[in-house]
């Protein structure tokens, strides 16, 4: 490709309980401090002219944690739902919420409805997607289960069905590639998150805890990124050389 852009980061929120534990408070209270980085992180990623953050909220195999932790979980992204979503719109920020939602209370289902509705701005240069009840298995499994309905239904043939027309039908479809993807507190491993948008994305594991994820923590991982030469299944000497770009010194398209 000619030259490093970075117009979609993905980051996997890890380590919320354990930073509570540290500091010898109940689990929920490292998953609050989690909900305050998201409004930072946001407004960094803005400073830095990329197009969409994406975060990882809660998996489809998080149900398997306890009811008590569960019930907490679904209480505090509802509230962040009600108490954020105009903060978004001003900001110019359009909220999108991807997932299977049937597992969802009907109360905060109609939050994420009405918090997507307030925010649809077409306007909006930023999007912020929240990943919940998601898995991406569970994403290209549902995709295909829609895509096969359709050709059924005589309004696709299978011969339309090619990686463009899978990516599209995906709950990131009609969004920029992924191009970075973070994950926090330590682990080396993407859990079952957007495994097919993450196919050619730079990946960057940091030890630090969600909670204490900040701009400075982001600007590190992009500058991380931007050192990087992206081939894309060329030789290095068909590529650009990496950019060397600093975060928050001038352009990075």
């Amino acid at each position: 490709m000619t030259g490093s852009c970075l117009r979609h980061i993905a980051i996997i929120m890890d380590g919320n309980n354990r930073w509570a534990k540290q500091r010898n408070l109940a689990g929920i209270s490292g998953h609050r401090e989690g909900v305050e980085r998201i409004r930072d992180v946001m407004t960094a990623c803005q400073a830095l002219n990329v197009e969409v953050l994406t975060l990882f909220a809660f998996s489809s195999e998080n149900w398997s944690r306890p009811a008590r932790e569960v019930e907490a979980l679904m209480s505090l992204f509802q509230l962040y739902l009600k108490k954020e979503a105009r903060a978004l719109k001003k900001k110019g920020v359009r909220l999108k919420v991807v997932g299977n939602r049937r597992n969802f209370s009907a109360a905060l289902n109609r939050a994420i409805e009405t918090a997507e509705a307030l925010t649809n701005d077409s306007e909006a240069k930023t999007t912020l997607v929240i990943a919940a009840d998601y898995g991406g298995r569970w994403d290209i499994a549902d995709t295909a289960a829609r895509l096969a309905a359709q050709v059924a239904a005589g309004e696709l043939s299978p011969s339309d069905i090619d990686e463009g027309c899978f990516g599209r039908a995906t709950c990131l479809g009609g969004l920029p590639p992924l191009d970075l993807l973070i994950r926090t507190g330590g682990e080396h491993r993407i859990s079952n998150f957007i495994l097919w948008q993450a196919a050619y994305a730079e990946l960057h594991f940091t030890p630090v805890l969600w909670p204490d994820f900040n701009a400075e923590a982001l600007t590190g991982a992009t500058n991380d990124f931007f050192s990087r030469q992206r081939r894309f299944g060329k030789t290095s000497e068909q590529c650009d050389p990496p950019s060397n770009f600093t975060s928050g010194q001038g352009s990075h398209a």
